[in-house]
């Protein structure tokens, strides 16, 4: 689209100079103590979502400039033009209609289509429920057709039919299936193979294991056992599957748990919860789609994230979701963020001046604070924090969840105040610390505080709740990459690797180095003593 990168505006320009003249020194302390309504101004409630951005290090200016640049970046024509279903995947030259998936009937592109195969998936999966035959389902898949379903089922257990177990395998490693087929027997189990062109050398190899192992068991219908996700019919066939559903080339990998790729979570949820899911990220979709970027949530948390990569120089992000449920959200959100935005070249093919996506990384609260938390409040870099908390819980355990929300809360206001030196000092030291010099140990034992974070408040974690909370990140990375001027839809950096892994492949058989270089040709050597 003609509108210009981020750097070539006025607005990144007069961010700079705010930054460097009154932003450098901001305190969020100070915030709070001169502005009591800091918290009512900077919440946000989207659909299923309530976001406290006060413990974010900017001002009103801050806002109104980042604002003006999502303005002059052109941000509103993008996004419509993703949800028009233009080619915005300009490399690859397709639509990126991930949205459409979860529209209601006759309200996206490519509607019949989509539904027709939703309604056909979603009988499939109410069979397979019903058919008490089968107990575990195995969905062998990588990347985009693994972390999806593997992220959601875990988050909604509490919704799951209670008599299947859901496994996943992605990993051409054998000592990730290996352990699965031992728990398994052939005639309870069903296998689905996803793989958009039945062809990804990772899933192909793990299915081929599969059935091999079905068969030395006394699998005699793999029609019956084995199931695909797939727009390749003809290689199903092939490999003895009958059963198939397809997605368009408009459907990302990161993107596709709404669509076939589905699968295991209709299964393990049933059609209702599968349809509530969808239905939570529709309403975050019409919410970035409608709300003004002032109070559109997708919209300010991707401007935050360019406010502290660009300006702020922060290189990471840590999630931490205070709901073990979530234990895989970090996971998914690496693939969703840094596949999406870790590129060094805008959309025209230009290296860029500035950073990109940032790291993501993180595990669910109370373990990462054992884990991790030492670095977030005493490390040398500030490392900006989300934390998730879920109001309510689903189990009926006493006096557990209040103990999870109070540590979130705690680490959430213990990063932002911090402690003083003098603060330390006045307390009562360590018995085994006191033979240290009362300075020396106050130095120690002091917090720099004002370190960011955002928090994210769900209701409960339902099935409606989760599709928003996921389309909300979804949103999020097309905000900051279209400021950025890169295709966030193409992931041109897993290409190379996957080719170099075909040609060494036979290698390690023939032990034939010519043409590698010496590391690897020493490395291949090693591998084959």
């Amino acid at each position: 689209m003609n509108t210009p990168r981020c750097d070539r505006t006025t607005a990144w320009a007069a961010l700079h100079d705010h930054f460097a003249t009154r932003l450098r020194r901001f305190d969020l302390r100070e915030a709070f103590a001169a502005d009591p309504g800091r918290f009512e101004r900077l919440g946000v409630q989207a659909p299923e979502v309530f976001a406290d951005l006060s413990k974010n290090l900017l001002d009103a200016e801050s806002l109104r400039l980042l604002l003006q640049l999502a303005r002059e970046c052109g941000l509103e024509a993008r996004r419509d033009a993703m949800l028009a279903g233009e080619p915005v995947n300009a490399t690859e030259g397709r639509a990126v209609l991930h949205t459409a998936l979860r529209a209601p009937r006759g309200q996206g592109p490519f509607s019949d289509e989509v539904h027709g195969t939703l309604e056909a998936m979603l009988a499939y999966a109410e069979k397979v429920r019903a058919d008490g035959r089968i107990r575990h389902v195995v969905n062998i898949g990588i990347g985009g057709s693994d972390l999806g379903p593997q992220m959601v089922l875990p988050a909604l257990d509490a919704f799951a039919h209670p008599d299947l177990r859901l496994h996943f395998v992605s990993n051409v490693d054998g000592h990730d299936i290996a352990p699965v087929l031992r728990q398994l027997k052939a005639e309870e189990t069903l296998f689905i193979v996803a793989s958009k062109t039945f062809t990804t050398q990772e899933t192909m190899a793990n299915a081929q294991a599969a059935r091999d192992w079905f068969v030395a068991q006394g699998g005699g219908d793999v029609a019956r056992h084995f199931a695909a996700t797939t727009t390749n019919v003809a290689a199903a066939a092939a490999f003895g599957i009958t059963t198939t559903f397809g997605f368009r080339d408009w459907v990302g990998g990161r993107y596709s748990l709404w669509s076939a790729i589905g699968l295991p979570i209709a299964i393990a949820l049933g059609a209702d919860h599968f349809r509530a899911l969808l239905a939570g990220a529709h309403a975050m979709d019409r919410h970035f789609a409608h709300e003004p970027l002032e109070r559109n949530l997708p919209v300010l948390l991707g401007l935050i994230d360019v406010w502290y990569r660009n300006f702020h120089g922060f290189g990471s992000r840590s999630v931490a979701p205070y709901h073990q449920g979530l234990k895989r959200l970090p996971a998914y959100l690496q693939q969703l963020e840094m596949e999406s935005n870790g590129k060094r070249v805008d959309a025209t093919g230009e290296p860029l001046p500035f950073h990109t996506s940032p790291v993501v990384w993180g595990e669910p609260g109370t373990n990462g604070q054992h884990a991790y938390f030492q670095m977030l409040h005493q490390g040398t870099e500030v490392i900006p924090v989300e934390f998730i908390l879920v109001k309510r819980p689903t189990h009926g355990l006493p006096g557990l969840h209040a103990q999870l929300l109070a540590n979130g809360l705690a680490q959430s206001r213990a990063l932002m105040i911090g402690k003083s030196a003098a603060q330390a000092a006045s307390e009562q030291a360590p018995t085994a610390s006191r033979t240290l010099d009362a300075q020396v140990l106050a130095r120690h034992r002091a917090f720099p505080g004002n370190r960011p974070s955002t928090t994210l408040l769900l209701e409960r974690l339902t099935p409606a709740a989760l599709g928003a909370l996921v389309a909300l990140y979804e949103h999020r990375v097309f905000t900051s990459g279209a400021l950025w001027g890169i295709n966030s839809f193409d992931q041109w950096g897993v290409e190379l690797g996957k080719a170099l892994a075909g040609d060494l492949l036979p290698r390690l058989d023939s032990g034939d180095a010519q043409g590698l270089d010496a590391s690897t040709a020493g490395l291949l050597a090693k591998l084959r003593d």
